[in-house]
């Protein structure tokens, strides 16, 4: 559980999670002062009842002192073995009055430490055990009378005392337990966030840089010129791929351990204006893209980056399934009415080396799509084209979080 070290003082080691170490108990500071104050109030209430054993024969008042005394001390074992502690304490109060301060404070100690289907019936054998008690050490009607109210309110009141504590405690428990199911479930959408980024910034870059060693290895006689346009474009994106890679890296460097006070920055996202550049690049690398824009300017910037990822996902698969073929891309939209983007490319046309991937692309963008509130689809067509089609909300009103 994470607790600001001010503030571990005040809380008992059983939710601090170091209650136990091996076979010994370990307290928290909170958890001494409780154990302090249930000694002194034991040896308070053993004190309280020496006046009780004035008329008692001497044999009988010595083993009640002896007996007192060992049960004040016991009390320092009540966590270790609550049960067994509250029930021998228990037994020895059914005729003994000193003992019944440690009784008392077993009885507590089982109701905190131990559910209902176990402390109910110490609770109940404590009941029991009051009856020979109370017949044994008086003798009159009155006197038998209100010790029973006595008893009864004290036993009861500690008991409901100590369920009350119990369900405070789980209480916190469950709290803890969905504060930390949260916090795990907010890490897996991080790393999957982060995964997904990694994956759309480098799959298009590395696949640039495969199609151009993959011409100049298949193209060993290409002229001049074709050769240093290939080596620039492979030193730019390999340059590129590497001030991404870093990018990213420095974002899961302040995210790390540690960095929970600094801000994160966010790394520049690409818009919907940043498609023309895209295709340009592109058509650079070889590829026959034709655009078709048609979508206002003022989209979001969330969900300008969602279509831009989805088409540069989309022209990376066709680069590497169907690298030659031309390729159609086509974008509009309007506010209110949702932004559609279609990429299309004829099927097993193949004019450049088969670039390798992962095969989760389209599994990503469909992941994309659905956590944007959109849907993706694609396949194979009747007219032997391969289409990824994909459609996102755009609302009316633009919030903070949309942008």
């Amino acid at each position: 559980m994470n607790v600001t070290h001010e503030y571990r003082w005040a809380l008992p080691s059983v939710l601090l999670g170091d209650g136990r170490e091996g076979g010994r108990v370990r307290r928290s500071t909170r958890d001494w002062i409780v154990d302090i104050v249930m000694f002194l109030l034991a040896c308070g209430i053993t004190v309280m009842t020496l006046p009780e054993l004035q008329d008692e024969p001497e044999p009988l008042q010595l083993l009640e002192q002896v007996v007192g005394a060992l049960s004040c001390v016991a009390v320092w074992l009540r966590r270790r073995w609550p049960v067994g502690f509250a029930l021998v304490a228990t037994l020895l109060s059914s005729y003994l009055e000193l003992a019944g301060g440690a009784s008392v404070v077993g009885l507590f100690t089982v109701a905190v430490h131990r559910p209902f289907k176990v402390s109910g019936p110490v609770m109940l054998f404590s009941l029991v055990t009051l009856v020979p008690f109370i017949l044994l050490r008086y003798h009159t009607d009155a006197e038998r009378g209100e010790m029973v109210a006595l008893s009864l309110a004290l036993m009861l009141t500690v008991f409901a005392w100590g369920v009350v504590v119990r369900a405070r405690r789980q209480l916190v428990w469950s709290l803890r337990q969905r504060a930390d199911s949260a916090a795990e479930e907010a890490k897996r959408l991080e790393r999957e966030r982060i995964a997904r980024e990694m994956h759309d910034v480098l799959a298009h870059r590395i696949s640039m840089l495969s199609l151009h060693a993959g011409a100049l290895e298949f193209r060993p006689d290409a002229p001049a010129e074709e050769i240093v346009r290939a080596a620039g474009a492979i030193r730019t994106n390999a340059h590129l791929a590497l001030q991404d890679l870093r990018e990213v890296i420095g974002v899961l460097r302040h995210a790390g351990p540690g960095g929970d006070d600094d801000p994160v920055p966010d790394r520049p996202q690409p818009t919907l204006a940043d498609l023309p550049t895209l295709v340009e690049e592109c058509r650079h690398a070889g590829m026959d893209v034709r655009l078709d824009l048609r979508a206002g300017g003022d989209a979001p910037e969330g969900l300008g980056r969602n279509v831009y990822r989805i088409v540069q996902e989309a022209l990376t698969n066709a680069r590497k399934h169907a690298g030659g073929a031309p390729v159609a891309v086509a974008v509009s939209g309007t506010r209110g009415e949702g932004l559609s983007a279609e990429v299309r490319n004829p099927v097993g046309v193949r004019h450049v080396p088969y670039i390798p991937g992962a095969g989760a692309g389209l599994i990503g963008l469909t992941e994309r799509a659905e956590l944007a509130g959109g849907r993706l689809e694609h396949g194979a067509t009747q007219d032997g084209d391969f289409v990824v089609r994909a459609w996102l909300p755009w609302p009316v009103e633009t919030t903070r979080e949309d942008a």
